[in-house]
């Protein structure tokens, strides 16, 4: 690709809190043992989290992917580019024939046709996309990562909340928690797959681990004895959960998973980090971002999408499949997402440029009306003719789908702050 074209988780149940219970109180006991919270090798656990927890794998198209090339085409027009639309297995919904897999899996996503969020921006658009609203001078708004940790993460997860994986250069984004604080960063992976530093040092034998474990444990409830202090059991849980993270690295790692599996998704960097996505959520991890750069095609804009279309609807369609086989779509949101959309016209390299007048998303699987369609654009692509929405109002959506109520209120001192920007009300048309 001519990079020079860019700008820049019941046979025999058990509940998951009492399972990580055990698991804690194991780990303070014996604890070292990183194998003792392999959550993908609990049946029982899985099932749990598969009936209660709701997560979300947001695939981050950074650069912003164009609307005509996937969810909107316009054939035939001036503006459609050389791709046809074809018919899914919705009847009368067409999208773009480079997704042809998808196409036959929109019983499970509904398309959003109408973003117009008027920043076309990378630094502004991504800050819009991410946090659902402007920038606020003074007050640092977290981002859907953050917000979805801290509205569906568990205080005694052994897991992280919020995983980002981007390991591309162009447009790396590690996202904020904003006022959030810390506690709701993501872990963010820019490197390598496999988190850094998650692992017990080479020259420290497992005998020594869990005597160190054990000596930390009694130190720890010596000092604890006789004090009712918050902020000592807040290091203490927070201790704990560094050593569940530490026993979290098998879930980066796809060598665990077979070679049929590996093979599906695929040998390329986004097909690996989604199937690595997979294993999160399986174990309980409330939100994943899975960002795919290069799609700023000012130049090559049909080649660049012949090749990024076609990856995502592959890689898209096996993650799909893969969440339905185990139980997990109806409790997981995929969202595609990028900062905006890409202009109807078409430049003079073949390209096309930033725009976000008339864009679009697709929701798929948790609390979503597969096969629904929302907004029109005109018949080139210039503007919403109908159901014109911002980012607060896909974000309402977003929440409602997986169970967060979009009226909430964070108190940020005395300064009440809604969870979507004010005003913001979700798209009752594409809820379940």
């Amino acid at each position: 690709m001519a990079r020079n074209w860019f700008c820049g988780s019941n046979d025999h149940r058990v509940s998951r809190r009492g399972f990580l219970g055990t698991a804690a109180t194991a780990s303070a006991l014996g604890a070292a043992d990183m194998t003792t919270l392999d959550l993908l090798q609990s049946p029982a656990l899985a099932a749990e989290v598969k009936q209660q927890q709701k997560h979300v794998i947001l695939l981050w198209l950074a650069g912003g992917p164009s609307q005509l090339e996937t969810w909107d085409p316009k054939p035939g027009r001036p503006t459609g580019g050389p791709f046809r639309a074809i018919p899914t297995n919705v009847p009368g919904v067409q999208i773009s024939e480079l997704m042809p897999k998808l196409a036959q899996r929109m019983q499970h996503t509904a398309v959003i046709r109408s973003l117009n969020t008027r920043n076309a921006d990378h630094g502004g658009g991504a800050a819009m996309m991410e946090t659902g609203r402007a920038v606020e001078q003074g007050l640092p708004y977290p981002d859907l990562g953050a917000m979805i940790a801290n509205e569906l993460g568990r205080a005694d997860s052994q897991v992280p909340d919020y995983v980002s994986m981007y390991t591309s250069t162009e447009g790396r984004r590690k996202g904020t928690s904003g006022f959030l604080g810390s506690r709701y960063a993501p872990m963010f992976l820019t490197e390598q797959m496999v988190p850094e530093n998650i692992r017990k040092l080479e020259q420290l034998s497992e005998l020594d681990h869990v005597q160190r474990s054990d000596l930390r444990a009694f130190l720890a409830n010596r000092f604890v004895e006789g004090r009712n202090s918050s902020s000592v059991s807040s290091h203490n849980q927070a201790y704990q959960r560094v050593r569940g993270i530490m026993a979290s690295e098998k879930l980066f790692d796809i060598e665990q998973e077979p070679l049929e599996m590996r093979a599906k998704y695929g040998p390329t960097q986004f097909g690996e980090q989604c199937l690595i996505a997979r294993r999160l959520v399986q174990a309980g991890v409330p939100f994943v971002k899975v960002a795919r750069a290069w799609w700023d095609s000012h130049g090559q804009n049909f080649e660049t999408h012949l090749e990024l279309v076609t990856e995502l609807d592959h890689v898209m369609s096996t993650l799909i499949d893969d969440l339905q086989d185990r139980g997990l779509l109806e409790h997981t949101l995929i969202i595609t997402l990028g900062e905006f959309g890409r202009t109807p016209g078409i430049n003079s390299s073949l390209g096309r440029d930033h725009f976000a007048s008339a864009w679009s998303s697709s929701l798929t699987g948790c609390g979503v009306k597969g096969g629904a369609v929302y907004g029109k654009t005109d018949a080139d692509g210039q503007t919403v003719i109908d159901g014109e929405i911002k980012a607060g109002e896909l974000f309402a959506t977003i929440f409602e789908a997986v169970g967060i109520d979009s009226k909430k209120e964070y108190q940020i001192g005395a300064r009440p702050v809604p969870i979507v920007d004010f005003g913001a009300k979700p798209i009752r048309e594409v809820l379940a």
